[in-house]
């Protein structure tokens, strides 16, 4: 095993001579190219950057941030932005619980630090919302502190380099330490990008390319055993399905009745159809009975959704009514402008089930 230090600073070598040569461009980035240009890490674009990137791959994450940056050109924007804007404005990137802490920490920011965020680890992980990696990732990329940097893909990278037998996530530690060992104190933020450029790239889930990889001639798991069944995983358990109903409501003008979600919990704030009371742990009512208010309620299908603990499926109801019979708290939404509205993805896939035609266009 690559206990040996020159061993180590070889691969860390071998490892950003690549990334200097093979790098991603990134919105967020500032590549090896832009810093010897005297370009220097926004601390504001890689915390955006990284809340957005938790469990969202890189495709989906570039438009909303580039959305987020014009509305918001700066940290103290942020802070200063309406709350359901800003939830309106996330919807689609999923796990809701984030843009909640991420207007959180932007006051917090701009309220408590004068629109500078900590440059340590200790002082970011005491921001609403940052833990040890965004917390490590921040520290590192954007104030060259040398922090060790574990993503899913770095996960990965690491894993094979040293055929690390223990599953996921009790190899956390031992990964991590080994991961500090191999970051440089001159590159650190560098290293931390190519890295996770390496295992979204190179070393992949499936097929990896050894053969272009840096580290093909000191990976332990190439040299003895299969790659691609690192890293180890402790069996997954099943996911428990939970029952629930939606319920679409359309008036005489073509308008959709929707309401807003308690601000807590589960898509908390965010924008909903009537629905029955599931959770995570229990299910919810899925007959027509128990519709939010009287009408002529048919039943049109059901959805399936899934979170990060459990399976939702949801029986989906629609009916044609005044607005007056609703007689409910919430408002009514045109159809043409559903798409603006702060609507996670399972109340999406309600409304379609509903209304086949409702985001043809954001679809198109």
């Amino acid at each position: 095993m690559m206990h040996d230090t020159q061993k180590a600073a070889e691969a860390t070598f071998l490892l950003l001579d690549w990334y200097d040569r093979h790098h991603r461009d990134l919105p967020w980035r500032v590549s090896p190219p832009m810093a010897r240009k005297g370009a220097v890490a926004d601390p504001y674009h890689v915390w955006l950057s990284e809340v957005m990137l938790q469990q969202t791959t890189v495709q989906a994450v570039r438009a909303y941030f580039n959305k987020f940056l014009k509305l918001w050109p700066t940290i103290d924007d942020l802070a200063a932005a309406d709350a359901e804007d800003v939830m309106k404005a996330w919807a689609g990137l999923g796990y809701y619980a984030r843009a909640r802490n991420l207007k959180k920490c932007a006051e917090a920011v701009a309220g408590e630090h004068g629109g500078h965020f900590p440059n340590t680890e200790e002082g970011l992980k005491a921001l609403p919302g940052i833990g040890d990696y965004t917390a490590a990732a921040i520290a590192a990329i954007a104030f060259n502190r040398r922090s060790a940097v574990l993503d899913g893909n770095v996960e990965r990278v690491i894993s094979r380099l040293h055929a690390i037998e223990t599953p996921l996530p009790a190899a956390k530690p031992e990964m991590r330490a080994r991961v500090l060992a191999l970051t440089p104190e001159d590159r650190p933020g560098d290293f931390a990008q190519a890295m996770m450029d390496l295992g979204a790239t190179i070393c992949t889930p499936k097929r990896p390319a050894c053969s272009l990889c840096p580290f093909r001639s000191s990976c332990l798991a190439l040299a003895t055993a299969d790659p691609e069944t690192f890293p180890r995983k402790a069996e997954k358990k099943q996911k428990p399905l939970r029952l629930g109903a939606a319920f679409v409501a359309i008036d005489n003008s073509n308008a959709v009745y929707l309401q807003k979600r308690a601000d807590t919990g589960l898509l908390g704030g965010m924008t909903e159809v009537p629905g029955t009371g599931w959770t995570a742990r229990r299910d919810g009512e899925t007959s027509i009975y128990a519709q939010p208010f009287a009408a002529r309620w048919e039943h049109c299908g059901a959805i399936t959704h899934v979170f990060t603990h459990f399976e939702l499926r949801l029986s989906v109801y629609r009916a044609n009514v005044q607005r007056a019979e609703t007689g409910a708290n919430g408002w009514w939404e045109p159809i043409a402008s559903l798409k603006a509205q702060a609507l996670p993805t399972v109340m999406k896939k309600a409304i379609a089930q509903a209304i086949p035609n409702a985001f043809k266009a954001e679809r198109s």
